[in-house]
């Protein structure tokens, strides 16, 4: 099994990593094309991170329809309801498990998301 990284940040990270048939997406933040942490609260944060998650998947050939697992950190548990609405936007039909916990985060920011997909070669 070979490993494929795939897209560069300013952190010593990679977006995506290919591991056989499984693609790993780092943490996604709420940051624009821009680097700038967007404006707004869980809601658009939430929507800023998934679409920082499906470009990532992209970059590995992937699609949101491939994620099995995502893992999420939200700055404050009782922006749960908004956030969850937000996210089940994305996974309409047959989502992905998912663990959801409440943390202190690295950055001034509402909420992190990491994903796994499987998508054979």
């Amino acid at each position: 099994m070979t490993k494929q990284c795939f897209g560069t940040s300013h952190v010593p990270l990679s977006p995506a990593v290919r591991a056989g048939d499984f693609v790993y997406i780092s943490g996604q933040v709420p940051v624009g094309e821009d680097g700038i942490v967007v404006v707004g609260g869980i809601t658009e944060q939430t929507h800023q991170v998934m679409k920082n998650v499906k470009a990532a998947l992209e970059l590995a050939g992937c699609s949101l329809e491939d994620v099995v697992k995502t893992t999420v950190w939200i700055e404050d548990a009782r922006d749960f309801g908004p956030f969850n609405a937000a996210y089940a936007q994305y996974f309409p039909k047959d989502p992905p498990a998912r663990t959801t916990v409440e943390s202190r985060l690295m950055l001034d920011i509402k909420i992190e998301v990491e994903a796994v997909a499987y998508k054979p070669l």
